[in-house]
């Protein structure tokens, strides 16, 4: 998987997916088309524990996430592993952990702990020296595996474009394969950071109503990025389906007039239950099978 997508950076052309928090996302990813996936800490912080991204989650419960998403498809993960849960040696151990796995790249950012969503008020970023340090630590841990580095950049914010320009050279010269600088403003803020890094594999991070304005893919590649994500936009349409099954549950006591295309079979196909069946009946279970 590691090799896989370090093909596709190196190769001309965009390439967008979204970001899932669960096993059942990354396969509604892999069944739509997609040829890689993200996972984002937004959701799986939502997911698992009904909060904000603001920090709450420990690196034990997003590498566990990660390593699950991973296993469940045939398509590469880049994985959110937020600042790398403390300085360049927890870096180390972080980036360790993930290279054991299938997970094919990592997202690390330069947000002070604890870290929030980059499209919230409030972020606070450790300085540029400390993070050339992390980046160089994830790029000697990561060895000859192949794992591809994002080196994030929340200073937008804080220091201006400017101020996030210079920090991901400094980012780029320490190691890191691709470079993300979080939440632009604007068209021309997007159009700015891809005139300046020309050449660069170089991520942009769409989320609806957030501070990036909400372009297409195609827009986005005729800048010249390299990787697109859609963070928010699987768990927003699942959160939203889920809200309007409940309320009809609740209003009509029945389900008959839940708006929902997808069937126990079809979920059944979702899931490749007969991949299972199929192991089952290899390894002398035919008949026994649980399944309703």
């Amino acid at each position: 998987m590691k090799n896989k997508l370090r093909h596709m950076i190196e190769q001309p052309g965009v390439h967008a997916a979204p970001a899932v928090y669960d096993c059942i996302g990354a396969l509604a990813a892999e069944r739509a088309g997609f040829d890689f996936i993200f996972s984002s800490g937004f959701g799986i912080a939502a997911s698992l524990l009904g909060k904000p991204d603001f920090g709450y989650l420990t690196a034990g419960e997003m590498i566990d996430a990660a390593k699950r998403i991973a296993g469940s498809v045939a398509i590469p993960l880049i994985a959110d592993m937020d600042t790398g849960y403390g300085n360049p040696l927890n870096v180390i151990r972080t980036v360790q952990d993930i290279v054991q796995s299938q997970v094919a790249g990592i997202i690390l950012e330069d947000q002070e702990w604890p870290k929030k969503c980059g499209h919230f008020e409030g972020k606070r970023v450790v300085s540029a020296d400390e993070q050339v340090e992390k980046i160089k630590a994830a790029v000697y841990a990561r060895g000859d595996s192949g794992l591809v580095i994002v080196a994030r950049t929340d200073a937008r914010a804080l220091e201006g474009l400017n101020g996030a320009i210079a920090r991901g050279e400094r980012y780029l010269a320490a190691g890191a394969d691709v470079l993300f600088i979080e939440a632009p403003q604007s068209r021309e803020e997007l159009a700015e950071v891809a005139r300046h890094f020309q050449g660069v594999p170089l991520f942009a991070n769409i989320i609806e109503g957030g501070k990036t304005p909400n372009l297409s893919v195609a827009e986005l590649d005729a800048m010249g990025y390299k990787l697109v994500a859609f963070a928010l936009s699987g768990l927003f349409s699942a959160t939203q389906a889920m809200l309007d099954c409940f309320n009809t549950l609740k209003a009509d006591g029945s389900t008959a007039n839940v708006n929902s295309e997808l069937s126990f079979e079809g979920f059944k196909d979702v899931i490749r239950m007969q991949q299972h069946l199929d192991l089952e009946s290899q390894f002398g279970l035919k008949g026994r099978s649980l399944e309703p």
